[in-house]
């Protein structure tokens, strides 16, 4: 096995001892989602002595409910943010070459129903192209009618008239977020799951460091730092109402939540590799129908929603808009009894400054970087695609506001994430050991590398995810170290009790079956 393949243990009682020592940190990250990862590994990358603290698991909120697309965002041509669109496409192009083990190239088909819409779309792709430049997966296509249905078999075939063809990119979110992490910590950085940041620590009037609690003992920990990073996606306004509190200065919350739920049925409902997108639907919304991981997923919805919950509901309107869009548009439209897995994502919206109102439409789907009266650097908003020049924004502010020396270090648009290793296989396909790139051998090296349990999760596959990859609970396996949750709950739930025992054979520790089994019903809960 080559010498960067080899995978670092990720013991907890290793961890725990790391966080137990009396340091200080050059920066502390609070929030293992994308962004806070992405801020981990480009400190490390620095030379920065790093801590991140995440009150779940990794990826467990927003970051593993994406719609699984990496995309320069086509819908941006209309409102003309060119300038999000070039970083964007030169980001996905950064990240497809750093983890093509994990993201890849997919190709999308808008069909035409109207003797416009081929012609406009394709004028607005063909500009698309353009933007990307050097960093273009392909040309824009005019496809006629045959070539439209030999794309997407399945499309409806009444008054269709043919289509365009475009590239983007897609992703395994949950893997990625976790090669992040595992690739920060190689850095240097000390990455910790169910480990919540209760309390900001100030001193005449600065923040210096956080208490952060230990979620499996009730051990609290204090951790001080030059520079503390609140990475906390929708929830980033719990943390700045506590440091303004603190600091007696008013704050006005900045995140307006948007609901986007996804269906996933089986392929036979779209039998190709590449997408569909629909780019206005009957109401004006976008609607997707994705290949991923051996299944189509549907979505995504945007709805405005007040809740922070870990585990969002969806609305019935929301599972009717996407069965209804997607009977348009297929020619055997999936029903309720189809639906495989039913998900809920929240987005951190940007709120306007002068307005706190409005539709999900008018709020910013850029990030923003604030950094308070007592130096508490904030960073919500942004996307997926982004998340490496959103950690090299928050670092940009650390050096401005004087928390940090500025460095330069590695710069990570070439550092390669862990596993990085070209597969022929597509992310579209049914998960297995491409998922793992350059570190397959190292999975099949465990024992129970033979013995599947379902869904191309092994046996191996557990024991690995328990040494080398932070899992700590079933639903940590099931959900997010292998996809099974998302692409069909019943069937997890059905291997929940074999890798509860495997997990506990590993960690000897309760891994939380009754809770999953209960996340697995409302995952195959529909709204009537």
């Amino acid at each position: 096995m080559a010498a960067d393949a080899v995978p670092a243990r990720t013991r907890r009682k290793n961890l725990m001892d790391r966080l137990a020592e009396p340091r200080h940190y050059d920066v502390a990250v609070i929030g293992g989602g994308a962004t806070g990862l992405g801020v981990a590994l480009d400190a490390a990358a620095r030379g920065f002595s790093v801590v991140l603290v995440e009150s779940h698991d990794f990826a467990k909120g927003t970051s593993s409910r994406a719609t699984k697309l990496l995309h320069g965002g086509v819908r941006y041509l209309a409102q003309g943010n060119i300038s999000l669109i070039r970083e964007a496409l030169h980001e996905r192009s950064t990240l497809l070459a750093n983890a093509p083990h994990l993201a890849q190239p997919l190709p999308f088909v808008m069909p035409s129903y109207k003797f416009w819409e081929s012609p406009v779309y394709g004028l607005g792709l063909k500009m698309y192209d353009t933007l990307a430049g050097k960093d273009g997966l392909g040309d824009t296509e005019f496809l006629n009618r045959a070539e439209t249905l030999a794309h997407l078999p399945t499309l409806q075939t009444q008054g269709l008239k043919g289509g365009v063809k475009y590239w983007d990119g897609q992703f395994d979110d949950a893997r990625l977020a976790l090669a992040l992490a595992r690739t920060a910590a190689r850095q240097g950085a000390l990455l910790v799951n169910y480990c919540a940041a209760t309390k900001l620590i100030h001193e005449d009037g600065k923040l210096v460091g956080l208490c952060a609690l230990d979620r499996e003992t009730g051990h609290t920990h204090e951790l001080h730092a030059s520079c503390v990073v609140n990475a906390t996606g929708v929830w980033v306004d719990r943390l700045r109402m506590q440091d303004g509190k603190a600091m007696e200065c008013a704050t006005k919350p900045m995140v307006a939540p948007s609901q986007g739920v996804h269906i996933v049925v089986e392929r036979e409902f779209l039998p190709t590799d590449h997408a569909l997108l629909i780019p206005r639907t009957a109401d004006g919304r976008v609607l997707f129908a994705v290949p991923w991981l051996g299944k189509t997923i549907l979505g995504t919805t945007d709805t405005p929603r007040h809740t922070l919950a870990r585990e969002p509901l969806p609305f019935r309107e929301e599972v009717d808009f996407i069965l209804r869009e997607s009977a348009r548009y297929l020619s055997r439209a999936p029903g309720r009894a189809d639906i495989k897995s039913l998900w809920v994502g929240l987005r951190p919206l940007v709120k306007p400054t002068d307005d706190a109102a409005g539709s999900t439409k008018t709020l910013s789907r850029e990030h923003t970087v604030l950094v308070s009266k007592s130096g508490l650097v904030t960073v919500t908003g942004g996307k997926w695609t982004t998340y490496r020049a959103m950690a090299g924004d928050v670092l940009e502010k650390c050096f401005a506001a004087g928390l940090l020396l500025a460095r330069t270090g590695m710069p990570t648009d070439h550092l390669k994430l862990v596993g990085a290793q070209r597969s022929s296989v597509r992310i579209s396909e049914a998960p297995g050991l491409h998922l793992y790139g350059s570190e397959a051998g190292a999975v099949q090296a465990l024992r129970g590398a033979d013995h599947e349990l379902g869904g191309g999760l092994t046996e191996a596959m557990v024991r690995f995810a328990a040494r080398h990859e932070y899992a700590r609970t079933v639903e940590d396996v099931l959900a997010r170290r292998s996809r099974l949750l998302f692409l069909d709950a019943a069937l997890a739930r059905t291997l929940a009790p074999t890798v509860a025992a495997l997990l506990q054979q590993e960690n000897g520790m309760d891994a939380k079956l009754q809770p999953f089994l209960a996340l697995c019903d409302q995952y195959l809960s529909v709204p009537a």
